[in-house]
């Protein structure tokens, strides 16, 4: 009888099987078209921010105003990431995908005809509807094709598709808003999307992705216990151990702070620095994309220093949240100028840098069959600690203190994920151990 080693880092074998000749083509091909439509999720969703300046002047909206119109879309999915994860785990993921991007085009669309605030909110929610499961569900399918040993990397890159998203749409949208007027804004970005959506459609289907399966992201039964008649995990494993859920909340709350950066920073430099609306949403999109830069640096050096100790995911995102709260918090402290521009930057840099290793954490420690599920249970505790709570909380700030004063408070809230880092960190060991009791690989 011999004696199998598990791998500690994981909880699937990375083992490829005997003759397996994986393809190196459509594991690309697939994160690239995926990429495209997160790049599409996130141009629809943000390239509110830039016409944020339009709306408040033609509908006489608040700052609250404002900032609801941006967190309806991620309070939304919040709520649904975790059921429509789940129901693309059942039905198939790539329907699922070709279904939910279809539905943000059209709502997109939706937001170029609104007439009023509540037309525009409506059209925001089915946005979010769309949007909800998305991240959770094309990130499982990007993972199943390729080795585990690649995941903060991976995880980073794909989740930088949403600053990557939300560069363009500030970008573009401020410029043809500018030039065309607000409504081709949205236009412009549910066109895209449909197109998009057609592409995926003809090169990516549920029986490529099972047939190209990389052969470490699939799991084994125990002999003593008999296989669910799913075959897949059941749903207690998405939060049974502490540093599942401690990477779940750590996540979720330094997002509050990436989020008020995608939704604010137009409007901030609009402000602070006199700039004209499409020359803040330039301005903004640098910084945007500057954080998106950050999300894969950060995942592909916690890889690198990880292969051998898992533990170092932990202190490596420690490491990214407190440079986020340090150099954030006194640059929105300085007087607006180059110093305060430099510190911003290198601020924005790491906001998201606990992107990749967060991903990393959460597939580590829950089981491949509902990948999909617990990659929507951190979507959810991303957008209802993060990217719904931070512009509609900073929109409120700014009406009683003033945009520049909320800004400044916004870094602080990262002193609660350094607190979830650290539990996490140290229940790590254990962590693992139960949840290789609970569904071994």
């Amino acid at each position: 009888m011999t004696t199998r080693t598990i791998d500690t880092t994981v909880l699937d074998s990375s083992a490829p099987s005997a003759g397996a000749k994986p393809s190196r083509v459509f594991p690309l091909l697939v994160f690239l078209v995926t990429f495209g439509l997160l790049l599409s999720d996130y141009m629809s969703r943000q390239v509110l921010s830039a016409v944020f300046p339009f709306l408040k002047v033609e509908w006489a909206l608040s700052d609250t105003q404002l900032g609801a119109l941006t967190s309806v879309v991620a309070l939304t999915v919040g709520l649904l990431a975790v059921p429509l994860s789940l129901i693309g785990d059942r039905w198939g993921r790539s329907k699922a995908i070709i279904a939910m991007a279809t539905l943000w085009s059209v709502a997109t669309l939706g937001s170029a005809v609104a007439t009023s605030y509540e037309h525009m909110m409506a059209a925001r929610l089915f946005i979010g509807l769309g949007e909800a499961a998305y991240g959770s569900v094309g990130l499982a399918v990007v993972l199943m094709v390729f080795s585990p040993t690649r995941r903060a990397s991976l995880t980073g890159a794909f989740m930088a598709g949403g600053s990557f998203g939300s560069v363009l749409g500030v970008f573009l949208g401020g410029i043809l808003a500018v030039q065309l007027g607000w409504r081709w804004s949205f236009g412009v970005m549910a066109i895209l999307g449909l197109v998009l959506v057609a592409v995926y459609a003809l090169l990516i289907n549920d029986a490529k992705l099972a047939r190209h399966q990389h052969p470490g992201n699939t799991e084994i039964e125990p002999e003593d216990r008999p296989a669910t008649r799913t075959g897949r995990a059941p749903l207690r494993t998405l939060v049974s151990t502490p540093s599942v859920i401690c990477a779940y909340v750590a996540s979720g709350i330094q997002l509050f702070v990436a989020g008020t950066l995608f939704a604010w920073l137009p409007s901030y430099l609009n402000r602070a620095y006199g700039l004209a609306p499409d020359r803040a949403g330039v301005a903004a999109a640098g910084l945007i994309l500057l954080m998106g830069v950050g999300m894969i640096v950060c995942g592909m050096v916690t890889d690198r220093i990880s292969h051998d100790a898992p533990q170092r995911k932990w202190t490596s995102s420690l490491v990214y949240v407190s440079l986020s709260l340090v150099l954030l918090g006194a640059g929105f402290s300085t007087a607006p100028g180059a110093l305060q521009m430099l510190l911003i930057a290198g601020g924005t840099f790491f906001a998201a840098g606990t992107a990749g290793p967060a991903g990393a954490m959460v597939a580590n420690l829950t089981p491949a069959s509902i990948r999909a599920t617990a990659f929507g249970t951190l979507t959810m505790a991303n957008n209802l600690l993060g990217l719904a709570a931070g512009p509609v909380v900073t929109g409120v700030l700014a009406d009683r203190l003033g945009l520049a004063d909320a800004m400044q408070v916004v870094p602080f809230v990262s002193v609660a994920v350094i607190i979830a880092l650290v539990v996490g960190l140290r229940a790590y060991p254990s962590s693992v151990r139960r949840a290789r009791a609970t569904f071994p690989a």
